[in-house]
């Protein structure tokens, strides 16, 4: 217990992960802000058809660029140890791979939406002018796939290299430039469906432009060489490959919780599938907030591990440990006693808030059950042990499958129950898995997957 306050105590590590999280979790809020503005401008077209064809064309766009965050979370972990080393060669060699491997999945993907475009459009059975307007969004969105996906590894690396203030200047001058653009090619310009995509493809390039021109002053603080010919051997791929493949697979997982969530929902009725939306966007708030501090769990974490620092991934737990536990009580009490304000700022519809306010309960709990995995996550992801990541998140989707099953009689009670199983068991899974790794003969300092 002195060891803990000792920690808890140590004023530079206080000062380190705020340094790190406070800008992280500035530049998450802006990321609700890009969708909330693509639907209120959307909104005000004259059809309702053009605000379908957004919410269509967007969430086929999202689902892929998703599936790719591991460029980012991937990209962290080594870079991050590369920099505790100051291994200049290193630094180089993970951020030409990530970049790389940025454009080579995103050359695939624009290459697998020609044919699949349309059936994917007609497989969500559109109107013919919903059809037309969500593939005109499409073909003009897929334009900034590339500077997406590349966007993510920058982020990646910048963070590892303990410069969270760039990674927070990709996100806010993509989404800001995102915002601006909306208002100006559609409002101003009149040019409807077609000016919302291209304000987020000119957004997503000038983010993705602007970290690539200060990659040259972070590379100075790194004396070093690129080696290219050693991208020609599997050796130094695999191990980038292999922890992106794990945390792509986690995604998945992740991913099918909620849906599976919003699917058996829908099966109770259209109030119900509507009342759990409005309530998970408390969750998504939760999850910004938690997530700064995770993002610099994971860039100190890896630096602390390449710098062989086992005190300073120690104490480093510990703050962020105890900040993300009283972040997750403010937002339970947050939810607990004004949850009724948080739903009828968001519908007026009388039916839906009715049920929403039933499950509030639900959702003042998820925020203090759910803080733990944001936290090993940021820990995990910081020594890129991706595979342990992976496991404990299969394993707490089938809790959550199990635990649905079994509470089908509840309803939506059940559901909800069943989203705090997943939750606590995915927290968990991984605070076994991390003791089980800090009692090992290496302990977390005997990296297994080191680039």
């Amino acid at each position: 217990m002195s060891n803990l306050r000792a920690d808890w105590a140590h004023r530079p590590t206080h000062r380190r992960i705020w340094a790190l999280a406070a800008p992280m979790i500035v530049s998450n809020v802006t990321v609700p802000l890009v969708t909330l503005t693509d639907s209120i401008v959307a909104g005000h077209l004259p059809h309702a058809s053009q605000l379908a064809a957004v919410a269509v064309g967007g969430a086929i766009y999202q689902l892929p660029v998703f599936l790719c965050g591991f460029l980012r979370m991937g990209t962290v972990g080594f870079s991050a140890q590369a920099c505790g080393r100051g291994d200049g060669d290193a630094m180089r060699r993970i951020l030409l791979q990530a970049l790389l491997l940025s454009l080579a999945l995103a050359a695939i993907q624009l290459l697998a939406a020609v044919p699949l475009l349309q059936p994917i459009l007609r497989m969500m059975d559109p109107t013919a002018d919903l059809g037309g307007l969500g593939a005109a969004y499409l073909h003009v969105r897929l334009a900034g796939l590339p500077a997406a996906l590349a966007s993510y590894a920058l982020a990646g690396w910048f963070l590892g290299a303990q410069n969270a203030r760039v990674t927070v200047q990709i996100l806010i001058l993509t989404n800001l430039a995102n915002i601006a653009l909306n208002l100006l090619f559609v409002l101003g310009f009149g040019w409807g469906v077609r000016g919302i995509a291209l304000a987020s493809v000119i957004g997503e390039w000038g983010g993705c432009l602007f970290g690539l021109s200060r990659i040259a002053s972070q590379l100075r603080r790194f004396p070093g060489h690129l080696h290219p010919r050693r991208l020609l051997y599997w050796a130094h791929w695999r191990p980038l490959l292999g922890v992106n493949r794990d945390i792509l697979l986690r995604s998945v997982a992740l991913e099918g919780v909620f849906f599976a969530l919003t699917t058996l929902g829908a099966r109770l009725g259209g109030p119900i599938v509507a009342a759990n939306a409005l309530l998970l966007n408390g969750l998504l708030l939760t999850s910004f907030a938690l997530d700064g501090l995770a993002n610099a769990v994971e860039s100190v974490a890896g630096h602390a591990i390449g710098a062989r620092q086992g005190d300073t991934l120690r104490r480093a737990m510990v703050v962020a440990g105890g900040w993300s536990l009283g972040g997750s009580l403010l937002f339970a009490a947050t939810f607990a006693l004004g949850g009724h304000l948080f739903v009828d700022l968001q519908t007026d519809i009388a039916a839906v808030r009715q049920v929403a306010y039933v499950y509030l309960p639900y959702l003042a709990l998820l925020p203090m059950i759910a803080f733990p995995s944001y936290l090993f996550d940021g820990l995990f992801v910081g020594a890129t042990r991706a595979r342990e990541m992976r496991n404990a998140m299969v394993v707490a989707a089938l809790a959550f499958v199990v635990a649905a099953l079994l509470l089908r009689p509840l309803g939506n009670h059940g559901l909800w129950v069943a989203l705090l199983v997943f939750m606590g068991v995915r927290g968990g899974a991984m605070a076994w898995t991390a003791r089980r790794i800090a009692r090992s003969p290496h302990g977390w300092l005997g990296q297994p997957s080191s680039a």
